[in-house]
């Protein structure tokens, strides 16, 4: 009866090592996936910098576009 205890023990204690392992390597793979997840949203932060980057200098185009119009009415006499 407690050789049948003592496997019985052993059993579930080698389930829980098994189950411990299992969720190691579960921890490790998300911490991986998470290190991943880190780089790219990184890399979206940079793309979305030069994009900001990108709109300023368009805007300053469509202010000396809208300058040079001005002058080009002054010119022709078409400013009221």
């Amino acid at each position: 009866m407690a050789e049948e205890i003592n496997n019985l023990v052993l059993e579930h204690l080698r389930a829980i090592r098994t189950d411990i392992r299992d969720i190691k390597e579960t921890l490790w793979d998300h911490g991986h996936r998470l290190g991943r997840l880190e780089i790219s949203l990184a890399g979206m932060r940079r793309e979305q910098s030069g994009d900001a980057e990108n709109v300023a200098l368009m805007g300053l185009r469509v202010d000396r576009l809208a300058e040079d119009v001005e002058r080009i009415k002054h010119r022709l006499e078409l400013v009221d």
